[in-house]
């Protein structure tokens, strides 16, 4: 059994809800990604999605785009985010899960990647660009190392093509709460909570909700259903603003976020 589905059967047993909140590894520098993470976790997250970032993104928003590309204006390597990881997870008392590009993973070696973001620490990837008909492979490699494989289902995925996405996926199912890209949302479409719930009927694997997730109201609305949230655009568009207002500020600002999601989903 991987961290993650060890998470999950506890927070089910426990009846409580995932907090899943995304940070961009290396935004403004990765020792300050490392205080973000230690901050959410002590606030209750029970996973941490680390974004590794990618020229091209495939459905990020603005907010985590622009995150991405000050990353790679300083030239980071991925070896460099490994060995940060490894640090951080060490620490942790939460797994981390990747967001990674297929792009990224089929460069360095699909066996290749497992095995170092393992090395590192990290309990899985959730791969936003591999589509379920080029899955296989990496999917089994996947499950022969214990390495969870996120992927997603969107509100416009056939249902034929969900029910194959949540044969190939381990550890969760990443529902899209809204199409498009990433990024906070005033509202969320009424629809999503059957979509969800339809899913729940046909599959064991724990639905956690992205997309547009940034406020407790959002949290309220999709409780009923979800396993879980995923929060990214809210949290990276405070670590934007760290130059401005100082570490410790962002920081509390972050925690301060944390305790309202968190809040909402006890209610």
């Amino acid at each position: 059994m991987s961290a993650i589905d060890t998470t999950f059967e506890t927070l089910r047993s426990q009846g409580r809800k995932a907090f899943l909140p995304f940070v961009t590894a290396g935004d403004p520098n990765l020792e300050f990604t490392g205080k973000v993470l230690q901050e959410l976790v002590a606030r209750g997250a029970s996973l941490c999605e680390l974004g590794i970032p990618y020229s091209d993104p495939i459905a990020d928003g603005p907010v985590i785009q622009a995150s991405y590309t000050r990353v790679l204006d300083q030239k980071q390597k991925l070896a460099n985010i490994l060995e940060a990881a490894s640090q951080w997870t060490a620490a942790l008392s939460a797994p981390i899960v990747s967001m990674v590009s297929h792009s990224i993973i089929h460069r360095q070696g699909l066996e290749n990647y497992v095995a170092r973001a393992k090395a590192a620490g990290i309990a899985g990837a959730i791969v936003p660009d591999l589509l379920v008909e080029e899955s296989a492979a990496f999917s089994e490699i996947c499950q022969r190392e214990d390495f969870s494989l996120i992927q997603l289902v969107t509100p416009t995925t056939p249902r034929e093509r969900a029910l194959r996405i949540c044969e190939t996926s381990t550890g969760f199912l990443y529902f899209v709460s809204v199409t498009g890209i990433t990024g906070e949302r005033t509202e969320l479409p009424p629809e999503v909570v059957d979509q969800v719930g339809w899913l729940k009927e046909r599959t064991d694997l724990p639905i956690c909700i992205g997309f547009g997730i940034s406020k407790p109201e959002h949290v309220k609305m999709l409780s009923p259903v979800a396993d879980g949230f995923i929060v990214g655009s809210a949290i990276v568009r405070k670590i934007a603003e760290v130059d401005e207002k100082g570490e410790e500020a962002v920081l509390a600002e972050i925690g301060e976020l944390a305790d309202q999601l968190m809040a909402a989903m006890d209610s």
